[in-house]
């Protein structure tokens, strides 16, 4: 079985919805292209920017390996088009959802959601990011992971989490390095390629804890220039 540990990604998200088909014989799961958006005059190279709904088989198409042959991801049934549509419609305008793209297709993904129903959970979000194996290793990784943590402080959101299937020494090297730390293992946390596998449960503080915290600002209501900024800076760690 190929675990495929040195892939950058964070485990899984507990929010999505069941999987059905689990172990149906299927056939090859294909992707349609996403459209090339039109040339910029003088883009040359990666470009890390915000993610639109229109980006979404660029999205899966990174996604669904990941899904079919590994277990970073709990997910065990790729999902339809549209399906995924709707997912990525239901986080943007709330939390940030980043792409890194070159000549129209999409590299990597990064994206942050809301971990917890409860009211109290409001200023919690769970972060996941993932890469097309070519793409892995250049340091793209930490560089989306932090803007997605700049900009979650910027909402207001008090605590980053991540889950990852372990073992899976980069991708938690990976969250290290950008400040988080390991809260403990949820053990046999889930059932994937005839095993039952781990979850490390991580964490990052980005704000204060003291007083009675203000409501998380919705992603879409920041202000632009602030998130622009944001975005310039990771470019120019992008190279």
């Amino acid at each position: 079985m190929d675990r495929n540990t040195g892939m950058i990604a964070s485990a899984m998200s507990f929010e999505q919805s069941e999987n059905a088909g689990v172990g149906a014989e299927r056939a090859p799961f294909v992707v349609p292209a996403a459209p090339a958006p039109p040339a910029t005059a003088g883009a040359a190279g990666p470009r890390v920017r915000l993610a639109t709904v229109a980006d979404a088989a660029g999205v899966l198409a990174v996604y669904a390996p990941y899904i079919e042959d590994t277990v970073i991801t709990f997910e065990t049934t790729v999902p339809s088009l549209p399906a995924f549509t709707v997912r990525m419609e239901d986080i943007i305008g709330d939390y940030p959802y980043l792409v890194v793209e070159e000549a129209g297709v999409i590299l990597g993904y990064a994206y942050a959601h809301r971990i917890g129903e409860r009211a109290a959970f409001a200023w919690n979000a769970e972060v996941s990011i993932y890469f097309a194996p070519a793409c892995t290793g250049r340091g793209w990784g930490s560089v989306l992971l932090r803007a997605l943590l700049d900009l979650l402080a910027l909402q207001g959101v008090r605590t980053a989490y991540s889950l990852i299937t372990v073992p899976n020494e980069a991708s938690l090297r990976l969250h290290e390095k950008r400040g988080f730390t390991v809260m403990g293992t949820q053990t046999c946390a889930g059932f994937k390629h005839g095993a039952w596998h781990d979850v490390a449960w991580l964490h990052k503080p980005l704000g204060s804890f003291e007083g009675t915290p203000a409501p998380v600002t919705p992603f879409a209501q920041l202000e632009t220039v602030a998130v622009a900024e944001i975005l310039a800076q990771a470019q120019a760690a992008l190279g």
